[in-house]
C-alpha cells in the first residue's frame, strides 16, 4: 500500500474520530435526563388519576424527555414495599400521614418529594345552610376511627365550631379545649356518619363515603381547608430517601406541578380532589 494511501485512510480515521468526539462531548445536551425512563408505583381503577398521569406523562416527555412507565397496584400495602425493593422509582398514592406510618411500621427510608392533592373531607348538614347556623347542644357525627376522628375534629376547628388543644398530631374528644355552643360530638364508623343526617344537625364524611351514600359534595357546609393541621393529608410523590435529590425525579415533580395538571384536576375531579402543591400552610 502506498505511503499516499496509508494517510488518507488515517487522514479519515482522524477525522471521523474527531466527529465522534464532536457529537459526544462538543455538542451540549439539551437536557441531563434526556432518555430517562421513571416507573411509577400508582393505586390501579381510577380514570381520574390516569387522566392526570396521562397530561403529566406529556410534559415530562416534553420538557424533561422522561418516560413515566407506571406499574399498578391493587394493594395499598404495595407501592412501599415495591419502592423500597426497587421494582418502581417513585410512588404516588399515599399522603404524609399514611406514609408515616408505612416507615414506622415497615422501617423503609421513604420520603416525601413533592405533594399533588389532597381529597378534603366536608361537613354536611340537613338541617343547616352555613356553620353560623348551628345551635347550642346540637349534635355533629364524626367517625370513630382514630385517623379520621381526629381529621373530623381539625375541620370543626378551622369550622370555628371547637378548639383543641395545641401541638396535638392525632385529636380525640378529650382534647377539645373550647366548644362554645356546647356541642355534641357523636362518634360512629366512618361508613354510618352519612347515613345519621337525618337524625343529627351535622356530620363529618369521607370522600369516599359521601359518593356511596349520594351526597353531593358541593352542597357541603364546610370544606376541609389546606393548612398546617391539615397537611398530613397531602397526597404526595414519595421515592427512597437515597434517591431523593436526582435531578430526573425532581424532574417529574416538576412536571407534574403545572397549570396544565391543575386543569386536568379541576376537569375530572370538579373540586372533590383539589391540587395542594403551592397552597400556603
Amino acid at each position: 500500500m502506498s505511503k499516499t494511501k496509508n494517510w488518507l485512510i488515517g487522514g479519515a480515521a482522524i477525522i471521523a474520530i474527531g466527529a465522534i468526539g464532536y457529537l459526544s462531548f462538543g455538542k451540549p445536551a439539551s437536557n441531563q435526563t434526556d432518555g430517562k425512563v421513571v416507573k411509577v408505583g400508582i393505586m390501579s381503577g381510577s380514570k381520574q388519576d390516569m387522566s392526570i398521569w396521562d397530561s403529566v406523562s406529556k410534559t415530562a416527555k416534553d420538557k424533561y424527555g422522561i418516560t413515566l412507565k407506571f406499574k399498578q397496584f391493587s394493594d395499598y400495602n404495595q407501592p412501599n414495599k415495591a419502592l423500597s425493593d426497587g421494582e418502581v422509582d417513585i410512588n404516588a398514592f399515599q399522603h404524609y400521614a399514611f406514609l408515616d406510618a408505612s416507615n414506622q411500621a415497615t422501617g423503609n427510608k421513604i420520603v416525601a418529594i413533592g405533594d399533588t392533592v389532597i381529597s378534603p373531607i366536608r361537613l354536611y348538614s340537613n338541617t343547616y345552610q352555613k356553620v353560623s347556623d348551628f345551635k347550642a347542644g346540637d349534635t355533629i357525627a364524626v367517625p370513630n376511627d382514630a385517623t379520621n376522628e381526629s381529621r373530623s375534629l381539625y375541620v370543626l376547628k378551622a369550622a370555628g365550631l371547637i378548639d383543641l388543644k395545641a401541638g396535638l398530631k392525632t385529636a380525640t374528644v378529650k382534647d377539645i379545649t373550647k366548644n362554645p355552643k356546647s356541642l355534641k360530638i357523636k362518634e360512629l364508623a366512618a361508613d354510618q356518619t352519612a347515613r345519621t343526617l337525618s337524625d343529627v344537625q351535622g356530620a363529618v364524611v369521607n370522600g369516599t363515603y359521601a359518593d356511596t351514600a349520594g351526597l353531593d359534595y358541593k352542597k357541603a357546609i364546610f370544606v376541609e381547608p389546606i393548612n398546617k393541621d391539615s397537611h398530613q393529608w397531602v397526597n404526595i410523590i414519595a421515592a427512597n430517601d437515597k434517591d431523593k435529590d436526582k435531578q430526573v425525579l425532581k424532574n417529574v415533580v416538576k412536571a407534574y406541578q403545572t397549570q396544565t395538571t391543575k386543569d386536568v384536576i379541576k376537569k375530572v375531579y370538579d373540586g372533590a380532589e383539589l391540587p395542594a402543591w403551592d397552597s400556603k400552610q
